[in-house]
């Protein structure tokens, strides 16, 4: 916490001549040690001093904006990392994957148990193999093509204690904590909470919208949710943002439009999870950004500028 100057001055206004004199001797001769302050004789003095953390304005409003980004993930039910290759796209790395069995990838993803990679519900249970059919909602002939695809490509396995999702797709936990070499991936936060309620909304005809979602992840900045050709640039100036058309040649839409229309049919809450402002430098192209109660991974401060574009 930040130090009270008010109450600091009150205190020390109302200690006696010998209790100030102890005082200052104790800043200068304290020793800290697992968390207790004792002065030069060894005598434990937490009672008289505490330790409090000195923070400038700079630094307050860092951890201000730190503690929003960790309230946005609890708001959006925690995240789960997903992993892909910069500007690469999603059908590229699992071409036997229907746009349909993207989106039902994605929503397994926000099951991935924390550190293990196990498939679990949110009480730590595991998931087998007919609790996943159920998830998806898929029927049994439809689900078990679904799944053999999902393993014949090794982005889940099956071991005697449960189904494990690959880290180089989806995981849960610290990157540090990762034992599997993750070096040629970037990654962003995808929210568990959202997906599962987007997936519930448009699970039907509706999915292949959705796994609009999955796909884009590739073309993402980090800082600013702009769809780009070079969205791993760091600097804003130098980015070059992705227009409807280039968006809908990558993603194999022939029509711009129906495109454009299913961008804007995803609703999350009544707001739209893609916004297509019009560039302001050709009125006919339109870029794409993607609300971040979705998909975020830039730095805490970015975070209020871009959501304030989907309140």
């Amino acid at each position: 916490m930040a130090v009270d100057r008010v109450r600091e001055f009150r205190y020390w206004q109302n200690l006696t001549p010998r209790a100030k004199r102890g005082f200052l001797s104790l800043k200068e001769n304290a020793i800290v040690k697992d968390g207790r302050i004792y002065d030069k004789n060894g005598n434990d003095r937490s009672d008289f001093a505490e330790l409090v953390l000195k923070t400038t304005d700079k630094q307050r409003k860092a951890l201000k904006a730190v503690d929003e980004l960790t309230a946005h993930e609890i708001e959006n039910g925690g995240f789960v990392f997903a992993f892909f290759e910069s500007t690469k796209t999603m059908k590229e790395r699992f071409p036997a994957l229907s746009q349909s069995d993207m989106a039902r990838l994605m929503f397994v993803g926000t099951y991935t148990g924390y550190v293990t990679g196990r498939l679990e519900f949110d009480n730590g249970r595991k998931i087998n193999k007919k609790d996943l059919e159920k998830l998806v909602k898929m029927s049994e002939r439809k689900f078990r093509d679904f799944y053999k695809k999902l393993i014949a490509k090794n982005i889940i396995r099956e071991e005697s204690d449960g189904i494990y999702m690959n880290p180089s797709v989806f995981y849960r936990g610290l990157l540090k904590d990762c034992e599997y070499d993750l070096r040629e991936y970037q990654h962003t936060r995808l929210f568990r909470k959202t997906v599962r309620e987007l997936y519930e909304k448009y699970n039907g005809r509706s999915l292949k919208q959705l796994a609009i979602i999955y796909a884009v992840l590739p073309f993402v900045n980090f800082k600013t949710n702009v769809v780009c050709f070079n969205p791993t640039e760091p600097d804003e100036d130098k980015l070059k943002p992705m227009d409807l058309t280039h968006l809908a040649e990558l993603l194999q839409y022939k029509d711009t439009t129906k495109l454009r229309k299913a961008l804007e049919g995803i609703k999350l809450d009544g707001k739209p999870v893609f916004w297509l402002p019009h560039n302001v430098h050709d009125k006919r192209q339109r870029r794409i950004i993607i609300n971040p109660r979705v998909v975020y991974a830039g730095p805490a401060k970015s975070l209020n500028a871009i959501k304030v574009l989907f309140n």
